[in-house]
């Protein structure tokens, strides 16, 4: 298996995460069907997310989130492709070969 810089993938993650630059973000059908202002709070707490230890994050990237936003709990994820979006990354700690998709579902949707 390759290893990669995992401080520079936390560092683009993060950057990506807080700007929603330099990725796509998906919302699935879930988070869709919300409210406005939920979507809206929803998205917010993604960018400041903050609660990462080594239960939720052992590799240290910063890729995955959990949280409870009113009555339902939102997870938000890394993926990582080739630039044509058709196969993974070569190198997810380099933004010129990887496409970042943030993708931020309902719990039950995961």
């Amino acid at each position: 298996m390759a290893e990669f810089n995992t401080a520079r993938i936390r560092e683009l993650n993060d950057r990506a995460r807080r700007t929603f630059t330099g990725c796509r973000v998906v919302l699935t059908s879930g988070i869709a069907e919300l409210d406005d202002t939920a979507v809206q709070q929803i998205l917010a707490q993604v960018r400041s997310y903050d609660q990462f230890n080594p239960d939720n994050d052992p590799y240290g990237e910063h890729d995955f989130g959990s949280f409870h936003h009113d009555a339902v709990q939102v997870f938000w994820r890394w993926d990582y492709y080739d630039l044509d979006y058709s196969m993974h990354s070569p190198d997810p700690a380099d933004e010129t070969v990887t496409a970042r998709v943030l993708t931020i579902m309902l719990a039950e949707e995961y």
